[in-house]
Order: structure tokens, then sequence, then C-alpha cells
């Protein structure tokens, strides 16, 4: 029955049932006539709810999502006064849901009455305005990535970061790859490759290319060239991206169940129809700091020369340190890195990863961004980041600490619709974004998603130039981190500048950083090598340090 009749269906289905039964009824025995007339309004709003296009949970939950409306209209005032504040992370609050709603919606985004944030609690954060604002007038912020490369890119400043089909829905895809062609934006594939869903809208991508290989694979799992030059020579594919790690899992392989291989996705990702495909939590084309650099050079000459980078979620130091000691030695490097935050993203982990596992942005991009100046490499390598970024003050404290720009992917999954449901891995999305329920998932309307994620990216940048122009700035290239300031306790506040430890270029080839981590690990990190230093290996082999 559940698979011809959902049980969401069923108040629905009741509603039409009751009209049909209580009609004749009141008529024969000359009975009140608000029974059937009560059925019939639920009747008429549960066909509403199935045939309007912009509401897909509605869709989905034809009349009982009414409800889930009329209580969240007045939901900040129970909480106002019973539970949280709008402003309360959970992951995301309120507020910060609400922002994106509006600007994907293209509707008014202003707040009466002032601030809610407690702007004299350590944490709090803002930035300085200039008694000389500049008017922007060109809002188009690009970022030129591969300058050295045949076929460079010239990428927005905030893009959609990777979401693989397979967790999103085709229709989610769509709405993404579309908005991203409305916008001129790209949007990452995630490591489940490139589908019929992300080339039909025809939008920019950054294919990313996990430890499956998946559009690139041969059958016993190891990378192929001769399907990696086939999707590479697309002319949507601006960019490859070899992901190391992510933020949401990092060191964390994976098992897609041979029942959720579904004929689409066994077409995107290259592997047979029901049988289950593990993603190694390592990579088998390189296992060295060296031979990774060697495997960007070859997929840049493999794809006619596009821009080739890697993604990576900073755990330790030491690592990174070997990875850029082998750019060092060899001159070989890649044209972009992107630094993915130990927040986590859209991929279900065990709560242990999600908490506790993988350096949060700030401290992750802190630490990329300064090493490749301390290597005089900063200005051949563009640098991105991701990590809870849905707003236009977070790009602009992200900028400052050395990204060049910014990805989002909750941010545009709010776009979409999502609610925050927390079930996205359990393919019950109510939104139809995060399932490969068709039930669900076609629900959501492609037209409407597509223009908010369009809106979403506008209004965003647009937001972004206001900020930057208020503070006297032309470009959001000139944010430093003199620019962000931090309350660090009740009396006293400091900038970025302050706050942080930023390296002078080349000191670390001069061997003078006066940082810890640097001086500790980066004499003793080793280009051939990801293995720890002698001296974490000597401290692995006893209890007594």
């Amino acid at each position: 029955m559940e698979k011809f009749l959902p049980s969401r269906y069923l108040v629905y289905v009741l509603s039409i049932a009751g009209l049909i039964v209580s009609l004749p009824l009141s008529v024969a025995y000359d009975l009140a006539y608000w029974v059937p007339a009560v059925f019939a309004v639920l009747a008429l709003l549960g066909t509403y709810d199935l045939i309007q296009r912009q509401h897909t949970v509605s869709r989905n939950y034809p009349i009982l999502a009414n409800i889930r409306y009329f209580l969240e209209s007045f939901g900040p005032e129970i909480r106002q006064y019973f539970i949280q504040s709008d402003t309360e992370e959970r992951p995301f609050s309120r507020e910060q849901r609400a922002i994106v709603y509006q600007r994907a919606k293209n509707t008014l985004d202003k707040r009466p009455f002032g601030s809610q944030l407690p702007m004299y609690e350590p944490g709090f954060e803002w930035m300085n305005h200039s008694l000389k604002p500049v008017e922007i007038v060109d809002r188009d912020f690009r970022i030129e990535i591969g300058k050295g490369c045949k076929q460079p890119y010239r990428a927005s400043i905030f893009n959609i970061s990777a979401m693989s089909f397979g967790s999103l829905s085709a229709n989610a895809i769509l709405s993404l790859n579309t908005g991203a062609r409305l916008g001129g934006f790209f949007h990452d594939t995630g490591e489940g490759s490139i589908s019929r869903y992300h080339r039909q809208p025809g939008g920019d991508l950054v294919w990313e290319i996990g430890s499956g290989y998946f559009g690139c694979r041969n059958p016993d799992g190891s990378f192929s060239e001769q399907r990696f030059v086939e999707n590479a020579a697309l002319d949507q594919v601006k960019m490859i991206e070899i992901k190391l790690s992510q933020g949401a899992k990092p060191g964390h392989g994976g098992i897609l169940p041979g029942a959720k291989v579904t004929a689409e996705i066994a077409e995107a990702r290259g592997v047979p129809m029901g049988e289950d495909v593990v993603s190694p939590a390592a990579h088998s084309a390189f296992h060295t700091p060296v031979e990774l650099l060697e495997f960007v050079d070859r997929l840049r000459a493999l794809s006619g020369g596009k821009p080739v980078g890697f993604k990576l979620a900073i755990g330790h130091p030491w690592e990174w340190f070997a990875i850029v000691k082998a750019m060092l030695e060899t001159g070989r490097r890649p044209d972009f890195i992107v630094v993915d935050g130990g927040e986590g993203g859209t991929g279900a982990a065990p709560l242990e990863f999600i908490n506790r596992l993988g350096m949060p942005l700030t401290e992750a991009l802190l630490l990329v961004h300064n090493t490749l100046v301390g290597t005089s490499l900063r200005e051949h390598i563009a640098l991105g980041a991701a990590g809870k970024i849905t707003s236009a003050f977070n790009i602009a404290r992200t900028l400052a600490l050395g990204a060049d720009w910014c990805n989002a992917a909750r941010g545009y999954m709010f776009a979409l619709g999502c609610i925050q449901s927390l079930s996205c891995h359990s393919g019950h999305c109510p939104s139809g974004v995060a399932t490969q329920d068709p039930r669900r998932g076609n629900k959501l309307d492609v037209t409407d998603k597509s223009q908010r994620v369009f809106h979403f990216h506008q209004n965003t940048v647009d937001a972004l130039a206001n900020l930057i122009g208020a503070a006297g700035l032309k470009h959001p290239s000139e944010l430093g981190p003199e620019h962000i300031i931090r309350r660090v306790s009740k009396n006293e506040v400091q900038s970025y500048l302050d706050m942080y430890h930023f390296l002078e270029p080349g000191a670390l080839l001069k061997g003078q950083t006066g940082h810890a981590v640097f001086d500790k690990y980066w004499p003793q990190a080793d280009s051939s090598s990801f293995d720890p230093p002698q001296l974490i290996a000597r401290l692995r082999e006893t209890k007594l340090q």
C-alpha cells in the first residue's frame, strides 16, 4: 500500500473520502452541512497543495504541511518568550536561514529595531565602516584561476560547493545547475561525478574526483585515463578538483549500498547498477606528496590545460607541509586549493566525525594561507574556502583570512527550500532536496527553485558589494585581517591582524616564522611521505613523554 499511496497522503485521502460520504448523508437525512463543508475545504486545500509548484513540502505533505506553516508563523513568538532566540545556531539559526530564504525569493531582507546579536559577548565580530564609502557599480566579482593554463577560468567569488547526485535529488541538481548558469557561477559536482542532470542545464562545472574515481574509473576502481578525458573534454567542465578529504568526514571512506545504485547513478559514476560501491578512505593513484603533484600535472595535461587543484580538510599539519615542500622541490603546483572547514557540510557522518574531527575553517584557512605566503607560493595558487557560509559577512570574514573565493553547500540547499529537518541521510527529506525518492524529489519545481538559486547568489553578492563599499573598499580582494574585529572579552576587542599570526612573504624559506606550529613541524615534514616525522613517531610508541 505504501508503494502506491504514501502514508503522508492519508489526511488528504480521508478528506476526500469524508466529503464523498458526508455530502449525500447530509442531503438524505437533512443533517448539518458544515461537516461536508469542512471536508470540502480540506480536499480543496490538499488538491491545491499537490498542483502548486512553489512549496515542495506542501506537495509532499498535502494538508499536513499547512499545519507546519501555521505553527511556524508564530514560532518566533513562542521561541522569543519560552524557548530560544532567532540567533541560536543548531546548526544554522533561524535568522541565518531566513536571510537565505528572503534573498532566494527576492523579497525584502531588511530587519527592524536593531540587532538581536549579543554585541558585548566574547566572540562577536563586525567590520569597521569608512567615512569615505565607495559606490560599487560593477558587482560581478571574478577571480582568475589557472593563469598559466591553456584554459584559465574566471570564477565568481561565491559558488556552489560539492554535493553529489545521489545525495541530492535529480530536480535539486537540475535547479542548482540552472541557477548557476543563470548567474554565471560554478557548480561543484561532488565526488558522484557528472550526471545527466548536471549536463542538461549547461551551467559551469567543477568536476570533483574522489578516491572512488567516479566518472573516470576502471572496473577494479582504479583511475581510468580514457574515461577521464571523455568527461574533462566537456565544455561545461571548467576545472578539475581532486578531493583529498572533506570537512564533514575527513579521513573516512564510504559505501553506497547496491539498492541505492539506480540506473542513473550507475551511469554517472561508471559503476554496475545494483552493486555495492566502495569509496576508499585514501586514493590509489598516488601515495606521496610528490605523486599527488604528478597526478595534478597529469590531469591538467589530459584535460587540455584546464585548471586542476585539490580540496582538503586540514588534519596533521606536517602532512600539509609535506605537500608544500613537494611543490618547492619539484616545481609542480596546483592551480587552486579549496580548504574545507571541520564544521562539516551536507555529507552524513558519525557524530564523532562531525563534532570532533578536522580543523575548523578559520584555523585551517590561516594555516594554508600562511604556509603559501611563507614559501612565496601564494600568488601562484588561488585559494577557495567552504564552511557554514550563508551571508555577505561570512564571505567577507573568510576573504579577510586569506581566501580568494567562497563555496557554499547548505546555503544553496536553503535556497532550494531545505527546512533543516536533519533527515538528509534518511531519504525522507520533506523538501525533496536530499532524497532519491522520486515521489518526494519530483515535487521540487525546477523552474521556481533555479530562480531562487540565482537570486540567492545575486542578492548575496550585492550585499557583499554594499558591505565592502561601506568599508571604503572597491573590490573584495582588498579585504584583509585588519577589516574584521572580534570581541575577545567584555573589555577588549582585537582585529584579526592583531589576533592571528600572519607570516611575511618568504618567512618559511628564511626560517623566520616565530610561530610554534611552523617552527616545530615544518623542518621535519618530508615531501616523499605523508608519514609522521620522527618526533611524532617516537611519541606514538610510548606514553612516557
